[in-house]
């Protein structure tokens, strides 16, 4: 039996790197904008991550997870009002695309913030 040797661990910065690098090329990729948006929140830093959330949804409407994370993330920062504008955005972009999944989870999000 062969072991494999450990994966490395790619820390935050080199995912920040990296992405952005990308994003240099493409600015519009949706999948490394959420990316790097993800990389900016593991690494703590929420307002960048919020404004890459927003230049992606800016690029990519109906990127409906793009919503669903930024909306999540300014309800964990009690920016309660800019979530709800998140999510209603987010629900139509939902409803354009078909995303039931993601709907469901953000109307039940929406229904605790509106409590």
């Amino acid at each position: 039996m062969q072991v494999s040797a450990p994966r490395r661990t790619i820390k935050a910065m080199d995912r920040i790197a990296l992405l952005t690098q990308v994003l240099e090329q493409n600015p519009t990729d949706a999948f490394a904008r959420y990316g790097l948006a993800m990389a900016h929140l593991s690494d703590g830093n929420v307002d960048a991550a919020l404004t890459e959330f927003t230049s992606l949804i800016a690029h990519n409407p109906d990127y409906v997870p793009g919503y669903q994370m930024s909306a999540q993330t300014l309800a964990k920062q009690g920016r309660t009002e800019e979530a709800l504008e998140r999510l209603n955005s987010g629900i139509a972009a939902a409803n354009r695309t078909g995303n039931q999944h993601a709907l469901a989870e953000m109307e039940a999000l929406q229904e605790d913030l509106s409590r």
